[in-house]
């Protein structure tokens, strides 16, 4: 039996790995480190711990259509070059022109990737997040998957075709025997890693006030079968895994709901992805948009603080908002946003769109930027007692700097983490520039050491004493974007 993954026993926000409090934090390549054949995931992975990377997150079956945007994405590979789950055999031609897959063989190739791509990260500690499902989201995504009737010479072709909408449904018996199919043989391959956690369905989505097309209860009934069948898959089994997942959304326009992910539908982990009309008890988030290098690092926390609330962990994950920007600018949107989930009590996952077949490691820029950056946060967050640390609410830091937002993470009475970021969007007068100003908060009485901590630097400035009390006030020396201010007991 593995050491598996879990929720920590005594703070269940956070994690519980090898006997060791883990946040999930990563900005990982675009999930197809196993189904891209060119790609050489030993070096990505090599690199992700390097740089204190705790989780990356793996596609088993999907299949992007290539577009400009990131256009050699892993996950947007060379027809010859995509490897999936099923054989290639023929007769005839998929409608990406090559062989069609035969469903009843199991490709042998992809599960040697497979494991060695979990086996190697199990080895480094990394945890993966295996996805069964995406949503297809259009007739030219739908028509690369397996699935696709047209593809495979196992299912009948139905006459008329089957709609990519009917994907996240249990409409098609024969195509949901197949889905159910492919999730046993995940399950039974990959049972024996420590270091998985399995999710349902990639940005499921419902389609309301459209007549015949599915809504939000059929798809999130089609997610919680095979929610089921994995548990019971399971039972038999050495190891229980974790099951992550949200309730179906909308994409156009986004309307994106969580609270039966967090209180009705039985995942274990809730992986929300930062968009516009992010709803939690009933207020709207708006979280970004989209590829938009948009900061909305208020709303990003109050969120976040909403949820901290809720009886599950959070991970925000596939935060998109400015990863297609491969530069200074874009990271430094992504660093702000990753810190602050992170002080808010959440997990936070990226795409690092540097990252490609053949730059395995990305490139000199962004292992100087970005990369390197989530190397200094996961240092510093798990240099923090996780167990006992708590995200504080907006309040107990009663001055701070103009244009700035403070997200606080403390061990209360012993080890008081503000992080301080210049709030402004890009568009805004002075965003970049210096800041500086004074800081107001209560301290328990007794003796104090406060320093300061640079988020793209990594180092800490010296430590100097500061008494305990109410009101206690302090000059901060001028910053650009961000800064941590950690005060500390002294024993």
């Amino acid at each position: 039996m593995a050491d598996v993954i879990r929720i920590h026993p005594e703070n269940r926000k956070i994690f519980d790995y090898r006997g060791r409090p883990l946040v999930l934090l990563c900005a990982t390549e675009h999930y197809g480190a196993v189904i891209n054949r060119p790609f050489r995931f030993e070096r990505y992975l090599k690199d992700a711990v390097e740089r204190g990377q705790t989780l990356t997150r793996l596609f088993t079956l999907f299949r992007e259509l290539q577009t400009p945007v990131n256009p050699y994405s892993t996950c947007k590979p060379e027809s010859p070059d995509f490897i999936a789950p099923f054989e290639r055999t023929g007769p005839r031609n998929a409608l990406d022109g090559q062989p069609r897959y035969d469903l009843s063989r199991w490709n042998a190739e992809y599960f040697d990737r497979l494991h060695a791509f979990l086996s190697l990260a199990e080895s480094y500690g990394i945890v993966v997040e295996v996805v069964l499902f995406s949503n297809t989201y259009k007739d030219e995504v739908w028509a690369l998957n397996p699935l696709n009737p047209a593809n495979n010479t196992t299912m009948e072709t139905p006459d008329p075709p089957v709609p990519w909408q009917e994907y996240m449904t249990c409409r098609r018996t024969d195509l949901l025997d197949w889905q159910r199919a492919h999730v046993r043989r995940i399950v039974e391959e990959t049972n024996r890693y420590g270091n998985v956690i399995y999710e349902i369905c990639n940005e499921p989505c419902y389609f309301p006030d459209t007549e015949g097309l599915p809504g939000s209860e059929e798809v999130n009934g089609w997610q919680s079968q095979f929610i089921a069948q994995i548990r019971e898959i399971e039972s038999g089994m050495p190891n229980r895994h974790l099951i992550a997942g949200q309730e179906a959304m909308t994409i156009r326009p986004f309307d994106q709901p969580s609270d039966g992910s967090f209180e009705s539908m039985d995942f274990d982990v809730v992986n929300i992805h930062p968009l516009p009309n992010t709803l939690c008890d009933g207020r709207s988030y708006d979280l970004g948009d989209f590829m938009s290098k948009q900061l909305k690092l208020r709303p990003l926390r109050d969120f976040t603080l909403a949820a901290y609330g809720r009886s599950k962990p959070l991970n925000h994950d596939e935060d998109n908002i400015a990863t297609q920007y491969k530069e200074e600018e874009g990271w430094t949107v992504h660093r702000k946003r990753a810190w602050t989930a992170l002080f808010s009590g959440a997990h936070y996952d990226m795409i690092d769109f540097s990252i490609l077949p053949y730059l395995e490691t990305g490139t000199p820029e962004s292992r100087n930027g970005i990369r390197r950056w989530m190397g200094n946060l996961s240092a510093f967050i798990h240099s923090i007692d996780l167990v006992r640390a708590r995200p504080v609410m907006p309040g107990w830091l009663q001055e701070r700097p103009d244009h700035t937002l403070e997200s606080v993470f403390a061990v209360a009475g012993e080890d008081y983490c503000i992080y301080l970021a210049d709030a402004r969007e890009r568009e805004e007068a002075g965003c970049g520039d210096p800041i500086a100003g004074r800081l107001c908060f209560d301290l328990p009485p007794g003796a104090f050491e406060m320093s300061c901590f640079s988020p793209s630097g990594g180092v800490y400035s010296p430590r100097v004493p500061l008494g305990g009390g109410e009101s206690r006030r302090v000059v901060l020396q001028a910053f650009r974007h961000d800064v941590v201010i950690r005060i500390t007991r002294v024993e």
